[in-house]
């Protein structure tokens, strides 16, 4: 059994829309630097804002920044094409489940890139960001995490696992949003359970 494009698009939709409204919600009713305590010493909704990469992670200044934006919009194009593909294969619905979760999450992250600096104020830790009165050019907004879950404190970490831990010394301190938890579910969902398929001797793309 397998999942046609119409049902897959459905579920692309629905990923980015609940993607994009948790983040519009932080956006627009948290400073930043701003937490909510969801579950007391473990979860909480703290508002960062990311210049780079996925999970906090930066490279360079604008031109680094402009480079990620550009890059994340290649990558899409091509997991869209791959989708495609693998519609036309009939590939199993597992696959595809994991590959739209990939698109989605790369998406989510395109639009706050892409358009935030332009539709929103600049949050501060003083001022809640407001529609309108743009931050920054096209491809230049940040990207807005919310989830926190300072697991433990690892006080004596050494030095080459540094970066398994936030500046508080929490082991897995990174702070992510929805669409980085669709790409990394996505990607272990994939290694773990689907591997067959990209394993098959078959030319199943062909």
């Amino acid at each position: 059994m397998t999942m046609n494009g119409k049902k897959l698009s459905i579920l692309i939709v629905v990923l980015l829309v609940a993607d994009q409204l948790l983040k519009i919600w932080v956006k627009t009713h948290m400073a930043l630097g701003e937490a909510i305590m969801v579950v007391p010493d473990w979860f909480q909704l703290r508002f960062v804002e990311n210049p780079g990469f996925a999970f906090g992670m930066e490279l360079g200044a604008d031109w680094g920044k402009l480079f990620l934006s550009l890059f994340r919009v290649v990558m899409a194009g091509a997991i869209a094409w791959y989708m495609w593909r693998l519609i036309r294969a009939k590939a199993p619905t597992g696959v595809l489940v994991g590959f739209a979760l990939i698109f989605a999450g790369a998406v989510g992250n395109i639009i706050d890139s892409a358009f935030y600096g332009l539709i929103f104020s600049e949050s501060t830790p003083f001022e809640v960001a407001h529609w309108g009165d743009g931050y920054a050019g096209l491809m230049h907004g940040r990207v807005v995490d919310m989830f926190y879950f300072p697991l433990f404190q690892w006080n004596g970490c050494p030095d080459w696992l540094s970066f398994l831990v936030d500046s508080n010394n929490y082991f897995f301190g990174a702070i992510f949003n929805l669409a980085d938890a669709y790409i990394s579910v996505a990607v272990v969902y994939l290694l773990l359970f689907q591997y067959k398929f990209f394993n098959s001797e078959e030319p199943i793309l062909s």
